[in-house]
């Protein structure tokens, strides 16, 4: 089960209509920074870009996990989107992404943190999750289902 405080109220949003993948990352951003005071939406921006850089945070089949390293936490921030129309993502499968779990961890990564980044993408890999969730009639199902998913 995902933690709860990781996806809280707001951390979940259903058919959002981005355009680009600097545009989603931008998004991301701005919301994480929107809901945790202590963030800069820039610094996180950065973080996010630079990771992408060192190779594409999509996992195939429609998924990406993007992530970054920021100051201002302490834990782990997240936020899970469900986009209206998939977008060109750099995928190793080249296949466009709809599903996107953003995490953002302190500078200071510790182990526990990059077992989490590990226990996301292997939930996020199982097509029957991958498939309800798109089916999912709002945020508040989409809610429901990653509070039952089991890793």
């Amino acid at each position: 089960m995902l933690e709860s405080d990781l996806l809280g109220q707001g951390r979940v949003l259903a058919d959002v209509r981005i355009n680009s993948k600097k545009r989603l990352l931008e998004f991301i951003s701005d919301t994480l920074a929107q809901k945790n005071p202590e963030l800069n939406s820039r610094e996180i921006f950065d973080s996010l870009c630079r990771r992408e850089v060192l190779g594409s945070t999509g996992l195939g089949k429609g998924v990406a996990i993007p992530h970054g390293r920021f100051s201002g936490i302490e834990g782990a921030e997240a936020l899970f989107l469900r986009l209206s129309k998939p977008l060109p993502f750099d995928a190793d499968d080249e296949e466009p992404v709809d599903l996107i779990f953003a995490v953002g961890f302190p500078i200071e990564c510790n182990e526990e943190q990059s077992k989490l980044l590990a226990s996301i993408s292997e939930r996020f890999s199982d097509p029957e999750l991958q498939a309800q969730l798109r089916a999912a009639a709002d945020a508040s199902e989409i809610v429901q289902l990653l509070a039952n998913a089991s890793a």
